[in-house]
C-alpha cells in the first residue's frame, strides 16, 4: 500500500514539474535574454524611422548595446540610455519580414520587423474645399424651438426638485419627531 502512495506521489511531482518548463525553452528559439528589447513600430514602410528600446530597468543589461539588421546601419545604444531611433534603407522590400538582433554583454536577442507594402501610386489627394462658405448663425437655445420638448425638459426638472424637496422634508420630520 504504501508503495502506491510514493509511486503516485513521484509520478504527480514529475507532472508538476513537467508542466512547470518555460514555454521559451520549449519553444527552443534561444530567444531568452536577461533584458528586454522591442522595435517600434514593429510595421514600417521603407525610408522610415524606428526605435530601438532595450529595458534596463531589471539589471540584465548593463553595458553597451549593438543592434543590427539587414536594413539598416549597426546601432549602439550606451549604457545609461535606453533606446536610439534609426532610418530603414529604402531598399528594404515591401511585405517583407528582417531580424534584428540586440547583443548586450554578450548575450543576443531578436525580433523580427515587417517592411509595409509599397509606396503610394500617383500624387497625394487632397481634401476639396466646400465651394461657399458654411451656414453660421443658427443653434444654441434658438434654432429648432419646440414648445414640447421645452415642456417636457421643464417638467422632468421641477419633477425632480419637487422629489428633492419632499424628501428631504421628510426626514427632518422624522429626526425632530
Amino acid at each position: 500500500m504504501r508503495a502506491i502512495r510514493v509511486a503516485s506521489a513521484a509520478l504527480l511531482g514529475l507532472s508538476a514539474l513537467g508542466c512547470s518548463a518555460p514555454s521559451a525553452l520549449a519553444e527552443g528559439d534561444g530567444n531568452i535574454t536577461p533584458f528586454g528589447f522591442s522595435v517600434m513600430p514593429t510595421t514600417i514602410a521603407a525610408g522610415g524611422q524606428v526605435t530601438l528600446r532595450v529595458d534596463r530597468d531589471n539589471g540584465g543589461c548593463r553595458g553597451t548595446v549593438t543592434v543590427t539588421s539587414g536594413i539598416f546601419d549597426t546601432v549602439s545604444i550606451h549604457s545609461g540610455h535606453s533606446s536610439a531611433s534609426t532610418t530603414v534603407d529604402w531598399e528594404a522590400r515591401a511585405g517583407a519580414i528582417y531580424r534584428v538582433t540586440f547583443t548586450c554583454d554578450g548575450v543576443s536577442g531578436s525580433t523580427d520587423l515587417t517592411i509595409a507594402g509599397g509606396r503610394p501610386v500617383g500624387p497625394t489627394p487632397v481634401p476639396l474645399s466646400p465651394p461657399r462658405g458654411v451656414h453660421a448663425g443658427e443653434g444654441g437655445s434658438l434654432a429648432g424651438f419646440d414648445l414640447k420638448e421645452i415642456g417636457l425638459g421643464a417638467t422632468l426638472i421641477a419633477g425632480s426638485v419637487g422629489a428633492a424637496y419632499y424628501f428631504s422634508r421628510r426626514r427632518t420630520g422624522e429626526d425632530g419627531a
